[in-house]
């Protein structure tokens, strides 16, 4: 269905700060949306990892025979794994780099954000990015809320938001909507590291999923250590 909201749709959702207008985590967003993508692939058992290898020195993804993905987005990814097998940080860099537009046209065409040009002290351009459906986010921001606070357990698809809002970084800023605490923080880190609930955790699928969430949160650490 191409019509469909993706994780990265939701994930950029998310990510967008409806007072201010702007995008958390930008300067690291292409790693982030990048492992959406991937965690997406995963989830539909369209990519697969070496479980040989390990996260720190570059876990390998490989396209998994198929029906490909109806959804441009997700196609045009898929395409580029099946080409050839790659370490996750370099397809974090390579299916990433040019999301954010897309994903951003994408959510405007879904009626779920609009534009607003401005000019800052009346010389710089600006474009500032306001919620046009806040229902839709406050939904879901509250399912990732509940598994993160309360410790529901979670589907796989928010365990794969939580996830990578986490892996991101940008967790605390969504303080107070998500109270930021030592548990909040400690139950973020389980599901990194691929604890995503009872019915999920043994399967092949979620346990890919989950390493190319913790690779997305080593990318992240290692491009803000060393300064973008």
């Amino acid at each position: 269905m191409q019509n469909e909201m993706l994780i990265v749709d939701d994930l950029m959702l998310l990510l967008i700060d409806d007072k201010s207008g702007t995008i958390a985590g930008e300067g690291t967003l292409y790693y982030t949306l990048g492992g959406a993508v991937l965690v997406e692939l995963a989830l539909r058992g369209l990519v697969e990892t070496d479980e040989t290898g390990t996260i720190f020195n570059g876990l390998e993804v490989r396209a998994v025979k198929g029906e490909p993905p109806s959804d441009p987005l997700l196609r045009s990814a898929y395409d580029r794994i099946a080409e050839r097998p790659r370490g996750v940080q370099t397809l974090l860099i390579e299916i990433g780099t040019h999301l954010r537009g897309q994903v951003i046209d994408r959510l405007v065409e879904r009626g779920l954000i609009r534009r607003e040009r401005e000019r800052m002290l009346g010389l710089f351009r600006t474009t500032r990015f306001r919620a046009e459906n806040p229902q839709y986010e406050a939904e879901m921001l509250e399912r990732v809320r509940a598994v993160l606070e309360d410790g529901a357990d979670p589907d796989s698809r928010t365990a794969a938001l939580a996830a990578l809002l986490s892996a991101s970084g940008t967790l605390p800023t969504f303080h107070p909507a998500i109270r930021w605490s030592g548990k909040v923080y400690k139950r973020a880190k389980e599901l990194e590291s691929g604890s995503w609930g009872a019915d999920a955790v043994n399967t092949a699928v979620v346990r890919t999923a989950a390493a190319i969430a913790a690779a997305s949160t080593v990318a992240v650490t290692t491009a803000v250590q060393s300064g973008g």
